[in-house]
């Protein structure tokens, strides 16, 4: 086996995972470049971090690893090597403190995504990671170099491996534009469709009125479900064209596939999950006299505002006349769900390489010395932390399969 002090690697992309193979890769000696297309790297974990950085989740492992749906069995051996302890732990080794929130949610102590970037950043350079940012990946040529477009003309460089962590098709803007998949599907890797997870939905349409009044307003404290699963509470925003917000995020990657399936999706809605049916029929049969019922409902159940307003949107005229059917309706106001937001305006994507097109290393079975990592692969998972866990996870664990990989071959 000769040294691979010697050798080059190329990481394209610059964000969590990216990040996180050259870490790894500089550790081990390798000379690693890493080219960006941005101006800089890390540019969606930065805004990811706007208003506080969720960065895990303090959950027990079998909850943490459900999060992963259909791909929790592909995602599991990545937690396994480098899980949400570990990466607190990692974190810390960057000197920024972790806590834990009162959802279960972990955030750095200042809730901010640049110092921890910054220390990371700086650690990378000082093990001589050469970042190479408004550097866009164009493919290969002919002599299998990467092509490059830079600001000073195309760029050619040859690499012993190669990291692709490319992202998703969510939030073009900053980089992840979906732009990689036909120069791999040109040789011959087979890409998942790219669809918006952790996005929006519309509905057939509000009436002016309720979206005039409306958009823009947050339900808080209240329940969903799809079918007969358990509900899940939190809130959710209204929207001009229908709903978005965590809550409806939670659900994003079965309504999507529901909708895809038979044309719509109906989320029941739980206006009052604290209350049982029986009590909430009890409040309504009280006297009202000659207030309204709208009044009737604000004083017996605090329902008013954007709840009252959906209420009245979703429910037909004569259910507010029979008491246990509007009872019924507040207890699953059905939400009909027609279109996912565009992909562009979702906050991850499902879809990309699937990981049987990767050997246990992440290096594509077509493709000897390319891996892939991070939101490019084909997996999903819903707000929380548990985006960031995997994509650090799986950055680390192309990194160590490069240096698998180049040992064997050396």
């Amino acid at each position: 086996m000769t040294d691979t002090s010697a050798l080059q690697i190329a990481i394209i992309g610059g964000g969590p995972a990216g990040l996180m193979a050259a870490e790894v890769l500089s550790q081990a000696g390798l000379s690693v470049d890493l080219y960006d297309a941005m101006p800089s790297v890390g540019r969606k974990f930065l805004l990811a971090g706007v208003g506080g950085m969720n960065i895990t989740h303090s959950e027990a492992a079998e909850a943490f690893l459900s999060r992963y749906g259909e791909r929790r069995d592909a995602i599991a051996p990545l937690l396994a090597d480098f899980d949400a302890g570990a990466l607190r732990e990692w974190i810390h080794g960057l000197g920024i403190e972790t806590f834990v929130g009162s959802s279960g949610r972990v955030f750095p102590r200042d809730m901010k995504a640049a110092p921890l970037l910054r220390a990371w950043l700086k650690r990378l350079r000082e093990a001589g990671v050469a970042l190479h940012t408004r550097h866009r990946w164009l493919g290969w040529n002919d002599n299998g170099d990467l092509r490059l477009a830079t600001p000073n003309g195309e760029r050619r460089v040859r690499a012993d491996a190669v990291l692709l962590a490319l992202g998703g098709g969510s939030w073009a803007r900053l980089g992840s534009d979906g732009a990689w998949v036909p120069l791999l599907e040109e040789r011959g890797v087979v890409i998942a469709p790219l669809q918006p997870s952790n996005c929006g939905f519309e509905v057939a349409g509000w009436s002016p009125l309720f979206r005039d009044k409306f958009a823009g307003a947050p339900l808080k404290h209240v329940a969903i479900r799809l079918d007969d699963e358990e509900p899940r509470q939190g809130e959710f925003v209204i929207t001009a064209t229908g709903v978005e917000g965590s809550l409806i995020y939670a659900l994003s990657a079965r309504t999507r596939q529901r909708i895809a399936e038979t044309g719509s999706a109906i989320l029941y809605l739980d206006l009052l999950p604290r209350h049982s049916p029986e009590k909430i029929a009890a409040a309504l049969a009280r006297p009202r006299g000659s207030r309204s019922m709208a009044k009737h409902l604000h004083s017996q159940l605090g329902i008013d505002g954007v709840k009252a307003g959906l209420l009245r949107e979703l429910t037909p005229a004569e259910t507010f006349a029979d008491n246990t059917r509007l009872a019924a309706a507040i207890k699953a106001l059905p939400l009909r769900l027609e279109h996912p937001r565009p992909l562009d305006e979702a906050i991850s994507s499902a879809g990309g390489v699937p990981f049987e097109a990767l050997d246990s290393n992440l290096m594509l079975r077509a493709l000897p010395g390319v891996f892939c990592a991070g939101e490019m692969l084909d997996w999903e998972a819903p707000t929380g932390g548990y985006l960031l866990t995997a994509c650090f996870a799986s950055g680390r664990a192309a990194g160590l399969g490069m240096l698998d990989w180049l040992r064997e071959r050396r």
